[in-house]
């Protein structure tokens, strides 16, 4: 019988952590470029009570076994990486990817990080950075006299002074993985490489499987809520069901004990 209550105790702590993913979710459903994670579970070991094709008399074999499960675990969380519904916002400064992609983040230790958070901003220096100051990498400078400003699909930086001369001042180039549901979050709308991710191949948008780059635009997340609910409510109902099997052990120990008593 405490087999049952254990059980049952992995299963509750398994849709909580469902929960808790949900929550997250549905609580950057308007995060620019956010990704939602759904969770995979796995069953956990088996006491074998009788082993499958034993032999029950002489030359005749069970088709069967006897088995009962432990529970199951949390095996991990995955990324989707399917795109966000893209915003016009008419702002020159936000882009959004468009396909695969990632732009690329210098951080202050000179680690690269990424993001599909296309709202950039320009610094004391003139430089082009996330919302929370950290540089896109290659790093690209904005001349104190431009007037406009003006980024291509394939993350060319134009600019126009007020003399009406337009250049180049920079690139935005694009990364890609082989796994980018491995990369590690890291906050601030930040990811990063890992094992499991691969290294980043960079290149040119709009080239070799990149995406293309949207200027006025911003990715917002892949949320959908009505999904998201539906897990919200089905994990509740799972938890449920366990708590009510913990319940029931609970009450046929009760019996048997009362058995024992007379």
């Amino acid at each position: 019988m405490l087999r049952a209550f254990s059980t049952a105790a992995t299963g509750m702590n398994a849709q909580q952590m469902m929960v808790d993913v949900t929550a997250n979710n549905l609580a950057n459903i308007n995060t620019n470029g956010f990704k939602r994670s759904q969770i995979d579970f796995q069953d956990l070991l088996y006491t074998k009570m009788r082993e499958f094709g034993t032999e029950v008399s002489a030359g005749v074999k069970s088709p069967g076994g006897l088995e009962v499960g432990s529970g199951v675990r949390a095996a991990s969380t995955v990324k989707v990486f399917t795109g966000g519904e893209l915003v016009n916002t008419g702002r020159s400064l936000d882009v959004a990817i468009a396909g695969d992609g990632f732009f690329q983040v210098s951080m202050p230790d000179g680690t690269k990080k990424y993001t599909r958070d296309g709202a950039l901003q320009i610094n004391a220096n003139g430089t082009l950075v996330t919302t929370t100051g950290y540089q896109i990498e290659p790093a690209i400078s904005i001349p104190s006299n431009a007037v406009s400003i003006d980024i291509e699909k394939d993350g060319g930086v134009n600019v126009m002074d007020g003399a009406g001369v337009q250049s180049v001042v920079g690139t935005i180039q694009l990364a890609r993985f082989a796994n980018p549901s491995g990369l590690s979050s890291e906050g601030d709308n930040l990811l990063a490489e890992t094992e499991a991710s691969g290294t980043p191949t960079v290149g040119t948008a709009g080239v070799d499987g990149l995406g293309t780059i949207q200027g006025g635009f911003l990715e917002k997340g892949n949320v959908q809520m009505v999904s998201e609910l539906v897990n919200l409510i089905t994990a509740q109902r799972a938890y449920e069901v366990n708590s009510r099997a913990i319940k029931a052990g609970d009450e046929m120990l009760q019996n048997a004990i009362q058995i024992g008593s007379f």
